[in-house]
Formats: structure tokens, C-alpha cells, sequence
């Protein structure tokens, strides 16, 4: 991304009923970053779509809810076709500082990363930000655990707040993972299997009503998927058992 062609750069926003936090989340994407974004709104019952429209962001409607995955999915699809080279995804509820965003995109542009995600390990206080004690405990175990079965380490893998580039999305099989939330952890584990590159910058988080977040059922839930993909990235690697959802090729 170093050539004399200026990279283009998107922001995807999968929101699902976030009229009461989008503003805000607009107001904190950089001026230079608002050339193009792209909201996908994922069946929400509120008048998010509206909004979004009416800030001049390109607005894609799910007539049916697909999940966070099968959000994403789409985001990436439709800024890959407008033709993104580096795109970059904030959750719309405003949980997220997009003012980091500069700090995101700079390894991708400089060739010294294929993905970057912010990290709320990083940023210092993630309780104090708000973040449970049960969320923030599940969080250390279930990187740790992610980090011995990877081989390579980071410093948190569940972050809604992450860049990707092209190469990236169009080296993994991102139309095949889950629609739900472990979409975020199968992503990071194609991007490993294939050898890309990442890197992590320091974020910080609010919890407050308005931001999304899952219950603790669905916590649990959401963690023994973890763990299942990590199991089948071992299998994986270990020629034990081959998944085509691990093998590079492009998604389009």
C-alpha cells in the first residue's frame, strides 16, 4: 500500500438498533474517514436505517436479522465490491473511541500488518471502564487458551473493534463462518492457519445501557463456541482433520 494510488479506505458499521448511539459514533470517526462508510442494519426494529441515511453513510438493509456474523459479512462483501483496500469495523453503539482509528489503519498502510484490533488489555483499566468482572475473567482465559493453541500471542481476541486488509478478506473463507458472534474468533483463527500478520493498538471501552453486550447465558454460550473453533483449528493444523473453512481462497 505504499504505490503512488492512495488506498482506499472503508469503515463498517453492523449495527442492529442503534439510533440511540449512532451520532455520537459519527461524531468520533476523524473527518478523513468519512469518505466511505457503509452501515449494515440487521433487521433492527428501531430507526437506525433511517439515520443512517440521513448522515450520508451507504445503508444496507437485512429484511430478516442474521446475527453479528452474517452482519459482518455482509460489511465486508459490499466494501470489498466498492473496492476497499483496508476496511475497518466499529460497532455503532458507541462503545468503542473511534478517534483510534488513525492508529489502526497506520500498520496495514505501511505493509507491517494484515490485521489490527484494539485491544481493551492494552488500554490499561478495562474495569474500570465498566467491563463486568465475570467478562473480564472469561476474556484472560479464553486469549490465554487461544494463544497456546495459535502459537503466537495476543493480548485479547475479542475485540468488535479490528481492520482488516484486502489481502486479509480475500485470503480467508469469511462467508463460511457462523452468523453469530464466534464469527470474530473463527476470522482470527483463518487468519492464522494462513499465516497473516497482526497487530494490536490499545483502546479503551464505556459500558453504559445504550451498548450492546450479551447476557451471561449467552457469555457461556458464546465461549464453548470458542472453544470449539479453537479445537477445530487444531485438527486443522495438525493434518488431523482438514475443514475447507481454514483453506485459503477468495470469498467473493
Amino acid at each position: 500500500m505504499n504505490g503512488l494510488k492512495q488506498p482506499v479506505i472503508f469503515i463498517v458499521l453492523p449495527a442492529y438498533n442503534a439510533a440511540k448511539t449512532l451520532a455520537r459514533t459519527l461524531d468520533e470517526i476523524p473527518a478523513e474517514f468519512r469518505k466511505n462508510i457503509i452501515l449494515v442494519d440487521d433487521a433492527s426494529t428501531d430507526n437506525t436505517a433511517d439515520l443512517a441515511r440521513e448522515a450520508g453513510l451507504t445503508v444496507f438493509v437485512h429484511p430478516k436479522n442474521r446475527g453479528y456474523g452474517g452482519n459482518q459479512k455482509t460489511c465486508y462483501s459490499e466494501a470489498l465490491a466498492a473496492g476497499a483496500d483496508l476496511v475497518v469495523m466499529l460497532h455503532p453503539d458507541h462503545q468503542y473511541d473511534a478517534k483510534v482509528i488513525p492508529q489502526m489503519v497506520k500498520p496495514i498502510l505501511n505493509g507491517e500488518a494484515d490485521a489490527v484490533f484494539g485491544s481493551r488489555m492494552l488500554g490499561g483499566h478495562p474495569l474500570e471502564g465498566g467491563m463486568p468482572w465475570w467478562k473480564f475473567n472469561a476474556n484472560v482465559l479464553l486469549t490465554a487458551a487461544a494463544n497456546i493453541i495459535f502459537r503466537r500471542y495476543l493480548t485479547e481476541i475479542h475485540s468488535g473493534f479490528r481492520a482488516y486488509s484486502r489481502k486479509y478478506l480475500e485470503t480467508v473463507r469469511f462467508m463460511e463462518n457462523n452468523n453469530d458472534f464466534i464469527f470474530d474468533t473463527e476470522i482470527i483463527a483463518q487468519g492464522m492457519v494462513n499465516k497473516l500478520t497482526f497487530q494490536e493498538v490499545p483502546i479503551t471501552t464505556r459500558y453504559f445501557p445504550e451498548a450492546s453486550s450479551i447476557s451471561l447465558r449467552r457469555s457461556i454460550i458464546y465461549g464453548l463456541g470458542i472453544l470449539a473453533v479453537l479445537f477445530k483449528y487444531w485438527l486443522h493444523h495438525n493434518r488431523l482433520v482438514r475443514f475447507r473453512q481454514f483453506e485459503p481462497g477468495n470469498t467473493r
